[in-house]
């Protein structure tokens, strides 16, 4: 069964692009040095990416090529995508999504974007572990890691480790309490480092 994983990354006042919409702000921290939780090795981990169709948007407007090309990409959206960047599906009811990626078994699901629907699996129980890159930036407003929805929850704090240029990546495991309360418990952290 597939692990189902967030890797973000989020100001120290909680936004992860800026009022204007951007990631001009986490750019220069680019050469940064994350050693064994570097992205790369990270994707090389991943075999199934999931994005809703803002991150889906963002992505595709960059000129850049097509980065997941060794992936499985799943953009979640009620809208068709015409002439899509590269190779993907798409799927609009996240419960059947949620089974759907449960029943793989060749590769970890990356969560890759945005707090909404990362938080819609929150809700459902359905987000095993999630890596929060907490950056040394206040950008004052923009958009806010996770939504506020009301659910509440309790992770299991995995690790802490400071990394370079005044980075802190926190890793959490989430571990469902009841899946029909959609909600999940967590305990005392393990290690610091």
């Amino acid at each position: 069964m597939a692990r189902i994983l967030g890797y973000i990354a989020t100001s120290l006042d909680g936004m992860i692009v800026s009022e204007h919409d951007d990631l001009e702000w986490l750019y220069k921290y680019g050469d940064m040095d994350l050693g064994e939780h570097d992205y790369g090795i990270f994707l090389k981990g991943i075999r199934t990416v999931v994005m809703g169709r803002g991150t889906y948007d963002f992505i595709a407007k960059e000129p850049s090529p097509w980065a997941y090309a060794e992936q499985r990409v799943i953009v979640v959206t009620s809208r068709p995508i015409d002439d899509p960047k590269g190779p993907l599906m798409v799927r609009d009811d996240v419960d059947a999504l949620i089974a759907e990626l449960r029943a793989f078994n060749d590769g970890d699901v990356w969560m890759l974007g945005g707090g909404q629907l990362q938080m819609a699996f929150m809700e459902r129980g359905a987000l095993d572990e999630i890596e929060i890159y907490l950056m040394p930036e206040l950008l004052g407003g923009g958009r806010p890691l996770f939504p506020l929805t009301g659910f509440r929850g309790s992770p299991k704090l995995v690790s802490v480790k400071a990394i370079d240029k005044g980075c802190v990546r926190l890793h959490y495991r989430l571990e469902p309490k009841n899946a029909a309360e959609g909600s999940f418990v967590g305990s005392a952290e393990q290690s610091y480092s």
